[in-house]
């Protein structure tokens, strides 16, 4: 008998869903302010109900940037999106942290760029509705 309120990964119920299209800005920054697109989706893949893939657009980053994973933990999002590092050959990640319930992402966060194993910056983060880009 399975214990109660045990969720397996997969079993995201559509109305907690953090599936969707984010706008976010980041401020604060030295390199990294500027408006973003993330886009989630939610199939629990990555070890936790809530987690799956995410893809990030921005000019900041010049582009599209497809490659990352999300998983919200004990009400807590947290974005990871692979970012190449010019001709390196090497990625860097940008990451996206901020509070997260019943399927909705609430509050401020923080972002940070990291390069080489090391914050190369970081700044506060501000999420907008789902959908609204």
């Amino acid at each position: 008998m399975a214990a109660s309120g045990y969720n397996r990964p997969g079993a995201a119920t559509a109305q907690e869903s953090y599936s969707g299209s984010y706008p976010l800005t980041v401020t604060h920054s030295q390199f990294g302010n500027g408006t973003y697109c993330l886009t989630l989706t939610d199939d629990g893949d990555y070890g936790w109900p809530h987690s799956g893939t995410a893809s990030l657009v921005s000019q900041v980053v010049g582009g599209s940037l497809p490659y990352g994973i999300f998983q919200v933990i004990d009400g807590t999002l947290v974005v990871t999106v692979e970012q190449p590092l010019g001709g390196s050959g090497q990625n860097g990640s940008l990451v996206f942290i901020a509070p997260a319930r019943d399927g909705n992402i609430v509050g401020k966060g923080v972002y940070d760029n990291v390069a080489g194993g090391e914050t190369f910056d970081s700044g506060k983060l501000v999420f907008g509705m789902n959908g609204g880009c």
